[in-house]
């Protein structure tokens, strides 16, 4: 008996990735790439210092170079309202500065030209009479009472404070250390760093002045919120603007805010009639975008003699630069910092965390994870570590002895986070027997007594990803869903529309492989479109590791949709019960009669052709999912390096990577010499060439993975 193959494309099937042919054609379609008739560029004039009065902005210069157009300054930008603009925390932020200037970089005065090399020559030659002002860039020295107030034009602003937050319970907390045994103690910071993406942000702003219609192209990676944004900032009507987000080159996180560029090249399309382009330059990208980290953090933890956790107290200080423009969820002033708790069973906990101005950018993004979580993730595992050195246990032991067991889920968190499920002492237990832990720990020994250097480190991870729900998560506003909607055309062939926008993930790849699980319609006739406000559903975007939890979900759920559908026009065809028919890999059939069958391509056929009486034509939907629950991404890393006592060179000899997730999308080949390491950041890393070797495994890999017990499909 012939066995049928699974239709190739499936969840889990490891197939070229859709994207990828034009791309290596270089046949992407880029924001640089776009060029519009009669189309001007601008340039940014900033500021050489991080604090400073303006007395006075002489354009003279400037305005008399042939080819500029105009020259915008705050002043202008004032009469029509627009020198000020919110952010995304609920703070305000200078579109270009009127007052004074209050980080190094900020944006001053634009030029508007016929050329982008005219309007950079021409933006330097304007003359700006700057007070200097003493700056601030430590939060520490921030927030003394004789520091130079950063936000002086804010009324009522008597301090660089910006917020005090608070989560879990500091009763408890404080009655679990007064119980203590022992209290290990961390004070760490956790430096400020850029995303850095390797295409940097830039807007072509074309406002119709006929129509008053607004077309942005804009490296955004959430077009439907920037548009609603756009509405309220501008005062254009919503419906009259169109955001496109072509293809991103990374984002990060880096491409989540509003900056003051996109706005004024807008406001210069408005006020001229002709489209404005503006792509900034590396050096503008890295002192001006939104960064990543600068957490000044400071951790306690209870333990009992034999090394089990009691409790955990944490304080955080954050630097917010001279705005406080965050992207993250409104009410969580420090993002999910609070998964501070990580992986351990932890009774009690207390966090406090506060903000400040200094004189530096604004912009704490969601830098390669959820908001904040590396920076949580980082500081308990360090504490962990610290605990493990005095209390002399392995860092393995002490982490299995508190780790939360799986009988204990879902398991509620003493910071409010209900983890959905997991097993963590299996990961780690599979990543040690993986390594050799035990071996490794008799030859580290036996070095060590040669006087020789061999390190062994271990950390585990609990991140929280996929934010909704909405009741709880929100951006400026807008609660954190999202949204795909699905066409299936009569010939079998499907459209996918989604609210989220792939910067390099693969999403066309992904989101076709979940249309083909759930329907069978092979990936390849599957066309995801992405970044078009006028043609997608409204959606939050893509950041913080939501795009696959929140939209894939929404892809299995409108795939669904359409299928229940499906399967009453299959009964019509089969002249059957609905009750009687079965689906499998594409094909619908009658139960024990599996000869008797119609596929997803007839069927979709038949939807415009031959329906039951009283059923609508077509065969298309759209699903706004809004997730019960954020999902709890787990493992373990282990690495072996051995470092010379000489050069104090360090070679990586061996690491190992246990990571548990619901589904792996799409399929990845174990890790190998000269491949990528995901997620090792800010350590010292040899280049792959120098690795010995180095394994990433996951639930597919002949392990169970986790599946959390109410997700409809994204992955974790």
């Amino acid at each position: 008996m012939a066995v049928e193959t699974p239709l190739k494309g499936n969840i889990g099937d490891s197939i070229k990735r859709k994207e990828d042919d034009r791309f290596i054609r270089g046949r992407g379609n880029y924001l640089d790439d776009i060029a519009l008739p009669g189309m001007l560029h601008m340039s940014i004039h900033r500021s050489p210092f991080a604090h400073a009065k303006i007395k006075s902005i002489n354009t003279d210069a400037a305005q008399a170079v042939p080819g500029v157009v105009a020259v915008v300054t705050g002043a202008l930008l004032a009469q029509h309202k627009l020198a000020w603009m919110p952010t995304l925390s609920g703070d305000t932020q200078a579109v270009l500065a009127t007052d004074k200037v209050r980080f190094q970089g900020q944006e001053v005065a634009c030029v508007i030209a016929t050329d982008p090399y005219v309007a950079r020559d021409a933006a330097a030659l304007i003359e700006v009479d700057y007070e200097v002002l003493p700056a601030v860039v430590n939060p520490h020295r921030s927030l003394q009472p004789d520091a130079p107030l950063i936000r002086d034009e804010k009324e009522g602003q008597t301090s660089n404070h910006i917020y005090h937050w608070e989560a879990g319970d500091k009763a408890k907390t404080d009655e679990a250390f007064a119980r203590a045994d022992r209290v290990v103690k961390l004070d760490t910071f956790y430096p400020r760093c850029h995303p850095s993406p390797l295409e940097t942000c830039g807007i072509v702003a074309d406002v119709n002045p006929a129509t008053g219609h607004a077309t942005l192209y804009m490296t955004s990676q959430a077009p439907h919120a920037h548009r609603t944004l756009f509405a309220i900032v501008a005062g254009l009507p919503e419906q009259n603007i169109r955001i496109i987000s072509p293809d991103i080159g990374g984002g990060f996180g880096n491409k989540v805010p509003i900056y003051p560029g996109y706005v004024v090249a807008t406001a210069a399309s408005l006020l001229i009639g002709k489209p404005v382009k503006w792509v900034e330059d590396r050096s503008e990208n890295l002192i001006s975008t939104g960064f990543a980290r600068d957490f000044h953090m400071s951790g306690e933890m209870a333990l009992s003699n034999d090394g089990r956790m009691l409790g955990l107290r944490v304080k955080l200080l954050s630097d917010n630069g001279a705005f406080y423009a965050d992207a993250q969820p409104t009410k969580l002033r420090a993002g999910l910092f609070h998964i501070v708790t990580g992986s351990y069973d932890v009774p009690a906990a207390h966090v406090e965390a506060d903000g400040a101005y200094t004189n530096k950018a604004p912009g704490g993004v969601a830098y390669r994870c959820s908001f904040r979580v590396t920076e949580a993730s980082y500081l308990i595992e360090r504490l962990v570590e610290n605990a493990a050195i005095e209390m002399k246990m392995d860092p393995a032991d002490i982490r299995l002895k508190n780790f939360i067991k799986p009988d204990q889920f879902p398991y509620m968190s003493a910071t409010g986070f209900e983890y959905d499920s997991g097993d963590y002492p299996r990961a780690m237990q599979l990543a040690l027997d993986k390594l050799g832990y035990q071996e490794l720990r008799k030859e580290q020994a036996e070095k060590r007594k040669k006087g020789e250097l061999m390190g062994i480190g271990v950390a585990s991870f609990t991140e929280v990803v996929g934010a909704g729900p909405g009741k709880h998560y929100d951006i400026a506003g807008l609660r954190m869903f999202d949204s795909a909607e699905l066409r299936v055309h009569p010939t079998g062939k499907a459209i996918l529309k989604l609210g989220v926008k792939s910067q390099g993930q693969g999403h066309e790849t992904t989101f076709a492989q979940i249309v083909t699980e759930e329907l069978g319609i092979p990936a390849a006739d599957v066309e995801v479109q992405e970044g078009d406000t006028d043609n997608t559903p409204y959606g939050l975007g893509t950041y913080a590791s939501r795009s696959t939890p929140v939209g894939g979900a929404a892809t299995a759920m409108v795939s669904r949709k359409l299928r229940d559908k499906a399967k009453k026009i299959a009964a019509h065809l089969l002249e059957a019960s609905e009750a009687d028919i079965e689906f499998d890999h594409g094909k619908f059939f009658v139960r024990g009669s599996p000869s008797k069958s119609k596929t997803i391509q007839d069927v979709a056929f038949a939807a415009y052709t031959n329906l039951p009486d009283g059923m609508e034509a077509g065969l298309e939907g759209v699903t706004y999912y809004d997730p019960p629950n954020m999902t709890y991404p787990f493992g373990t890393y282990l690495v072996v390096v051995d470092i010379d006592r000489g050069t104090g060179q360090v070679k990586v000899r061996r690491m190992v990577a246990d990571r548990r997730f619901r589904h792996r999308v799409h399929a990845t080949h174990q890790l190998r010499r000269g491949g990528q390491l995901p997620r090792l950041e800010f350590h010292r890393l040899p280049v792959a060439d120098e690795l010995g070797d180095a394994e990433v495994r996951d639930g597919r890999d002949g392990h169970a993975v986790s599946p959390p017990p109410d997700r409809r499909q994204g992955g974790r």
